[in-house]
């Protein structure tokens, strides 16, 4: 009986072990590539609109023409070039407001669509295609063509702009100022500890979609946003979030001067793992300030897009181009 009961506790040590060992592999990030940047920048103004032309015809007879490339100039380099990146399933409609306001400041201002972003037909399956590889593509070429439209860099970008300014931050030394604002490194319903285990198994589980409103589904305004998630793309922003905290592990960030702006009333978004994030920038004594909107103001995920009813762009907007200048 003793020996029947030491093998009984082996077994259930081993069963045990096993578990462990699982939770600790699905809680582990994995698949996370070393995604470092391939800078090709122009060499000046008249390259600069050139391959923004050519970026701008790519696939337009299947974009909604809300959100085709926008490019704002003055018809020659400025003191600053300010490229705006929007979130996801929106398109550059939602910062064309904020680019005007840059434009009348005398920026030269860039908004191009993120990758599978954009499309007329709302209920396109094409965010499945999203990959951390092609985001970070997207921000080399962008940061690649505002160098011919400005002296300095400026580059902003919300929620999945965000993680993709962080990346651009992280990579590029030809950005003079970088400002993040809500970026979706993790998301508010899932625990900062269960982050890595959800994208884990996003990867690898066919992917769905699933309504952003559940009661309008898809009728849900604006008509230039995707009505719907899809899992995966979403799990491959957090991959791309990930690949920026692997590097910054290994490297301090390369962009003169960073800025995270958090909103504490975002629904959507983790400010916490934001927050550690940006510690361990201070860390390496980077040039990291943060702006935090008042609870008051009440904003919601998407502060920028003034065509939510509630927006206060009036605050917010001067708030940011302030950001740019300090």
């Amino acid at each position: 009986m003793k020996h029947w009961n030491i093998g009984k506790m082996l077994i259930i040590l081993l069963i045990i072990g096993v578990l462990l060992a699982v939770a600790l592999f699905i809680l582990t990030p994995h698949n996370i590539p070393n995604l470092a940047s391939h800078p090709n920048p122009v060499q000046n103004y008249e390259e600069a609109v050139s391959r923004a032309d050519s970026l701008r015809v790519k696939g337009v007879q299947k974009m909604n023409p809300l959100c085709r490339l926008r490019l704002m100039s003055h018809g020659g380099k400025t003191g600053q070039a300010v490229i705006l990146v929007h979130g996801y399933t929106t398109c550059p409609q939602q910062f064309h407001e904020l680019g005007k306001r840059l434009h009348d400041y005398g920026c030269n201002v860039l908004i191009a669509p993120l990758p599978h972003h954009g499309l007329v037909d709302r209920m396109t399956e094409e965010p499945s295609l999203l990959s951390a590889e092609e985001l970070t593509v997207y921000a080399d070429t962008v940061v690649d063509i505002a160098q011919g439209l400005g002296e300095d860099v400026v580059m902003m970008g919300i929620s999945a702009g965000g993680v993709v300014t962080a990346w651009a931050a992280q990579q590029r030394d030809d950005i003079e100022v970088a400002v993040i604002i809500s970026p979706a490194f993790g998301f508010k319903k899932i625990p900062t500890f269960f982050t890595a285990a959800v994208m884990n198994i996003a990867l690898v589980l066919p992917d769905s979609f699933f309504w952003r409103d559940p009661v309008l589904q898809a009728d849900v305004p604006p008509s230039y946003a995707y009505p719907q998630y899809s899992r995966r793309a979403l799990a491959q922003l957090l991959r791309l979030g990930f690949a920026v905290q692997q590097d910054m592990k290994r490297n301090p960030p390369a962009a003169k001067k960073i800025v995270v702006v958090f909103n504490p009333n975002d629904d959507e978004i983790n400010n916490g793992l934001t927050w550690d994030i940006v510690k361990r920038w201070q860390s390496d004594n980077a040039n990291i300030s943060t702006y935090e909107f008042d609870a008051s103001l009440k904003l919601g995920h998407d502060l920028i897009d003034p065509f939510y009813l509630g927006q206060k762009v009036d605050i917010v907007y001067p708030k940011l181009i302030e950001l740019i200048g300090d």
